[in-house]
């Protein structure tokens, strides 16, 4: 069983910037970050995997994902926030997780507590 901490989040003006961090109480194969806003579905943001990152379309070249291995952190430097990013965010991470299913909340088998984004206009 691995524990998952999510740290970071906050208000912020649109355009401004955030840095999320997660820590595991032990190492995955793969990490990843989601997102749940009001009523809507948890979708993928990014993950990692043997030391590649797989970003979703809407975050892609505004949010980088990394990772350190040696202190089993994981973090999310989110930048040019829009209102549209604002959810709670969760830190997600597995072992049985191919590329195919890196964007898949249900290939995943531990969870963090998550941490809530809000993006002001």
């Amino acid at each position: 069983q691995v524990q998952l901490v999510e740290s970071g989040g906050g208000l912020v003006q649109a355009g401004g910037s955030l840095r999320l961090s997660c820590a595991a109480s032990g190492r995955t194969v793969a990490m990843g970050w989601f997102r749940q806003g009001p009523g809507e579905e948890r979708k993928f943001v990014g993950a990692h995997r043997m030391g590649n990152t797989y970003y979703a379309d809407s975050v892609k070249g505004r949010f980088t994902i990394s990772r350190d291995n040696a202190r089993n952190t994981m973090t999310l430097q989110m930048n040019r926030l829009k209102p549209e990013d604002t959810a709670v965010y969760y830190c997600a991470a597995g072992d049985r997780l191919i590329v195919s299913t890196l964007s898949k909340a249900d290939a995943y088998s531990f969870w963090g507590q998550g941490t809530q984004v809000t993006v002001s206009s």
